[in-house]
Parts: structure tokens; C-alpha cells; sequence
């Protein structure tokens, strides 16, 4: 199975707690993980699979911790034409730029070249309060895209 690196970037932690779930779920279907919180771009390897899961601050901000990733692929410009990433929402639709911080960070990967594997899943809080229950379908379907070994 492909090594899965999580991109996680939150506000206060839920994106965070979120993603650990993700993490054990992703190794106990056979998939090996590197789960890193609010990562720079040096820290990351521009091939291979993401799995970017992030909140939304203010008004459909990218939370603090993703903001020096952000800035460095809009300056450094990557290749990332050999990244195929899923994206990951959480936010609550009574704000007007519900999961804003998601669709930013997905426009910037396929800019560079990224390949999206699936539909990103934007995951309202206030109807789901526990994520992972939102999530489960979709992490099966999206695991399912990979090729087994």
C-alpha cells in the first residue's frame, strides 16, 4: 500500500485530533502515514500522496499553522505534478465562507500541478459535531483509489 503523508492545519486543535483518527483508520487498512501539523514545504516530499485536512479561521483563512506553507508554494512555485492529494474540510456553514480555508489550499495544490484523487469532503460541525462519523464513507471510497499491492 502507498505511503499516505496528512497535512493538517488548525485553529485549536480539532482539525488535528481529527486527522490522528484518520491516521490510525488509513494504518489499520494496511497504509503507512506520516502525519505532520501545520508542515513547511521543506518538510514535505513534492511526489506521493497527501491527505491535507484543514479548518477554516476568521473569514475562510487558512488557520495560522498552514499560513507558511501557503505563502511558500504561492512564492516558491513546486512542481507538484507528482503529488495526488485529497482534501478535507471542517467548518461550520452559519459562516459565509464555510470550509473557505479547504477550497484555497486545493486551488494552490492543482495550480502547481497536483492531481486530486475524489471529491473534497467539507464537513459542517455544527450538523456533525464528531467528524469522523461524517468522514467514514468517504475515507473508504478514497482509499479504494489506490491500487493494492
Amino acid at each position: 500500500m502507498p505511503h499516505i503523508t496528512l497535512i493538517t492545519g488548525s485553529t485549536l486543535g480539532n482539525a488535528e485530533d481529527f486527522a490522528e483518527d484518520l491516521t490510525k483508520k488509513l494504518q489499520l487498512a494496511g497504509f503507512s502515514t506520516t502525519l505532520l501539523h501545520g508542515p513547511n514545504l521543506d518538510e514535505l516530499r513534492l511526489s506521493g500522496q497527501w491527505l491535507v485536512i484543514t479548518s477554516t479561521h476568521g473569514a475562510g483563512e487558512l488557520p495560522d499553522n498552514l499560513q507558511l506553507l501557503s505563502t511558500q508554494i504561492k512564492q516558491q512555485k513546486p512542481d507538484l505534478s507528482q503529488v495526488y492529494f485529497g482534501a478535507i474540510g471542517l467548518g461550520d456553514s452559519s459562516y459565509d465562507q464555510f470550509c473557505g480555508a479547504i477550497k484555497k489550499l486545493e486551488q494552490q495544490l492543482i495550480a502547481r500541478g497536483a492531481i486530486q484523487m475524489g471529491e473534497k469532503l467539507e464537513i459542517d460541525v455544527a450538523e456533525y459535531p464528531i467528524p469522523e462519523i461524517a468522514a467514514e464513507k468517504w475515507l473508504i471510497d478514497w482509499m479504494a483509489k489506490f491500487p493494492s499491492d
